[in-house]
């Protein structure tokens, strides 16, 4: 079987190489299946969100390749609205409008990029919003919302574009601990639904519910991977040893 997502020798670099720059991204390769959960660990500064925001061309490569079904992302034409169609994201901050109503941020991407009329772009984002539970918030703003509830409100901000495939940039790192497993609960349902999903997160209750794969990087660098339970239990590298045993 053909990977949906396809990532071949990226390297990304930040700054001049020649005067110290960072090597973000050093010869990553990796594939994820079409419905697979591939969760990505690792220290700060180890490439992950890099990773993560090149496949949505959010980040140009310096070189490699990346594809997305037939399309090839990395390629100097590449149509990044459709793209960014197929490919939602969510980040770590929401990025909501603060200045409309949850309803309006979940309905405006299908009205001005899909030319969704306003009626039926509206009734899509309301029944997204009951999906995550925030069908009794559709007229609030952004402000009036907790955390955990601005995160579902741009989770479902993502999905009515009916991607196929999310991408989360540590998605509960700025919520209060109560908060994230609300947010977790609809990523796992979305995982039980056959969403293709690569997350950056150090949830390890997440990872047990609903990943398929764990993928550890440090230093730009695919370091090991494997399956959740033989990543936390038996990693084979010394690196990988001490960084699980920091989280857990």
């Amino acid at each position: 079987m053909n990977p949906f997502i396809h990532i071949r020798n990226a390297v990304k670099t930040f700054g001049d190489p020649e005067s110290g720059g960072v090597l973000a991204l050093d010869g990553v390769s990796m594939d994820v299946d079409k419905g697979e959960v591939v969760l990505v660990i690792g220290p700060s500064g180890s490439g992950k969100s890099t990773l993560l925001r090149a496949v949505n061309r959010l980040e140009t490569l310096d070189s490699g390749e990346i594809w997305i079904g037939n399309d090839q992302v990395t390629a100097r034409k590449a149509d990044l609205r459709l793209i960014r169609e197929d490919v939602g994201m969510v980040f770590q901050s929401f990025n909501l409008f603060a200045h409309l109503s949850i309803l309006d941020n979940v309905s405006i991407a299908p009205r001005l990029v899909r030319k969704t009329g306003k009626p039926a772009a509206r009734e899509r984002a309301k029944a997204i919003l009951e999906r995550v539970g925030l069908s009794d918030k559709l007229d609030r703003f952004p402000r009036q919302l907790s955390g955990g509830q601005q995160q579902r409100a741009a989770i479902a901000r993502a999905l009515a574009m009916d991607p196929k495939a999310l991408l989360f940039d540590e998605p509960t790192s700025a919520l209060d601990p109560e908060m994230i497993k609300e947010v977790l609960d609809v990523m796992t349902a979305l995982a039980d639904e056959g969403m293709t999903m690569i997350v950056v997160s150090h949830e390890m209750g997440f990872a047990r519910a609903a990943a398929d794969r764990v993928v550890f990087m440090d230093k730009g660098r695919i370091i090991e991977q494997g399956t959740p339970e033989t990543m936390f239990s038996s990693p084979k590298e010394e690196r990988t040893r001490d960084f699980i045993r920091h989280i857990l």
